[in-house]
């Protein structure tokens, strides 16, 4: 059974820096492709970043320059790095996991989800 597991959500101020990382257990993921999407009541889910495990990586165009998304195989995790942080950033921030080769800003295409991880940025 596959299991994602996020952490490092919390309260930020404005231009603020915080790291979310991402525990996956259950299956070998080396040829999964990872990714972070984030929520806020009464949107859909929205792309924010992914990633392989060769390290291939994309990005939403409202967080290029501002978040790294990165990756430990050793671990199994995934990280999100987010510097700069805006109060529009705050947002349920959830972990994914696509089993299909092929990096994919699409919620659908993704298999396994986490429970989520809250960001808060005041101002």
């Amino acid at each position: 059974q596959v299991q994602l597991v996020e952490s490092g959500g919390g309260l930020v101020q404005a231009g603020g820096s915080l790291r979310l990382s991402c525990a996956a257990s259950g299956r070998t993921f080396s040829n999964y492709v990872m990714g972070w999407f984030r929520q806020v009541p009464g949107k859909e889910r929205e792309f924010v970043a992914a990633i392989n495990w060769s390290g291939y990586s994309v990005y939403a165009d409202f967080v290029k320059g501002r978040f790294t998304i990165s990756s430990d195989s050793a671990k199994n995790t995934v990280y999100l790095q987010m510097n700069t942080l805006k109060p529009e950033d705050t947002a349920v921030f959830y972990c994914t996991a696509k089993e299909t080769r092929g990096v994919s800003r699409w919620a659908d295409q993704y298999n396994y989800w986490g429970q989520g991880t809250q960001v808060t940025v005041s101002s």
